[in-house]
């Protein structure tokens, strides 16, 4: 939904942006499922010097960037997870 949304801020019609962000979430799905390389390594092999995945990784991974939520998103998913395992003891 935010890759859609920020393609259509790009300029895109909704349906490109949408087939776009489908396709690359597939995609790098795909990958990572098919490839035993680590997430780590695929990223590094398909992140051309100065090319348009490296911008958009820079983007993604400033302070906090994307790490930062990923983070923040799953310990509040645990958290949660953690009170409604109490709730249904109690």
């Amino acid at each position: 939904e935010a890759l859609c949304a920020a393609g259509m801020a790009a300029g895109l019609d909704e349906d490109m942006a949408s087939k776009l962000a489908r396709a690359t979430v597939i995609g790098a799905g795909a990958l990572l499922d098919q490839d035993p390389r680590s997430a780590r390594d695929l990223r590094v092999a398909v992140t051309s010097p100065g090319g348009t995945t490296q911008a958009g990784l820079e983007a993604l991974t400033g302070d906090p960037g994307l790490p930062g939520a990923v983070r923040a998103a799953v310990r509040a998913a645990a958290t949660r997870s953690r009170e409604m395992a109490t709730e249904i003891e109690a």
